[in-house]
């Protein structure tokens, strides 16, 4: 054995850093494409929640139908 023993950070600490480490790597959208972005997931989302409670209304209509 050597008369030095290296310490390991501990399991948080070694995380953090490679967290920081990989976020740096990270290419990050500009502010105009970051908008635009959040314009078409908006967008998408309104989409989406117009069609399914649409469908919920129909579906909920037949049950109601079939049952009455």
């Amino acid at each position: 054995m050597t008369g030095k023993s290296e310490k390991k950070p501990n399991f948080l600490v070694r995380w953090w850093r490679e967290t920081i480490g990989e976020l740096r790597k990270v290419t990050w959208p500009s502010l105009p494409e970051a908008r635009r972005l959040t314009y078409i997931v908006l967008l998408v989302m309104a989409i989406m929640s117009f069609l399914l409670g649409l469908l919920d209304f129909i579906f909920s209509r037949v049950i109601t139908l079939i049952l009455a």
